[in-house]
């Protein structure tokens, strides 16, 4: 676990060391949330000048609006949101999710930043198995840094535990990635995310 805490901090401390407030963290209030904006905080001391932001797509489930209070209480964070909402095509579903809508929420997002952290683990699935703690993200022309990717889920519980930290309640419940509402169910890995389609992806992560 030691060298894990290394990676997981040191990325960390590059990202804020080099960026500072112009690097953010996206956040989807998962157990790799949990433990990255722990991470942060005692990095800098019970507070951050990373940007903490969320993409709200209006479908979260209402465990993941219980557990976005929850780290603004515990973390004392305040949470960036860009809406991705389509009041004309709701998200019924995966043919109306993640679309054009989400990525480009990504993009305000992005905008201005040098660099953005995200929980993407080699462990979630064959589309992440390369997944290194720094690389270049050419699509948005920043760096991208992934401080859990060497992590499995049993380090993340590990440290979940050990610290007491909040975390998704979904996740009890079987659903080892959470999505929206709509198009969600409970699953190991990724597998409940899009459940009996192709798709493997939300368009955030897709290279260019």
């Amino acid at each position: 676990m030691r060298g894990l805490d290394d990676s997981l901090n040191d990325t960390l401390r590059d990202a804020v060391e080099h960026h500072g407030g112009k690097v953010v963290l996206l956040c989807s209030f998962q157990k790799e949330e949990s433990v990255l904006i722990d991470e942060l905080l005692r990095i800098d001391n019970g507070k951050t000048s990373v940007r903490i932001a969320t993409i709200d797509t209006g479908v979260l489930f209402e465990e993941t609006m219980q557990t976005w209070r929850a780290f603004e209480e515990r973390f004392g964070i305040a949470v960036e949101v860009f809406d991705a909402s389509n009041l004309d095509e709701p998200w019924s579903g995966p043919e109306h999710c993640c679309s054009q809508a989400k990525v480009a929420a990504l993009e305000r997002l992005l905008s201005g930043a040098d660099a953005w952290i995200t929980g993407i683990r080699r462990e979630q699935g064959p589309t992440r198995a390369e997944t290194e703690p720094i690389e270049d993200d050419e699509k948005h022309g920043l760096i991208k840094y992934n401080p859990l990717a060497l992590w499995t889920e049993k380090d993340l519980w590990r440290r979940i535990h050990e610290r007491e930290l909040p975390y998704n309640p979904l996740h009890d419940q079987g659903y080892s990635s959470i999505g929206c509402a709509s198009c969600t169910l409970p699953g190991t890995g990724r597998d409940g995310r899009w459940a009996g389609t192709e798709k493997t992806e939300c368009g955030l992560h897709e290279h260019a």
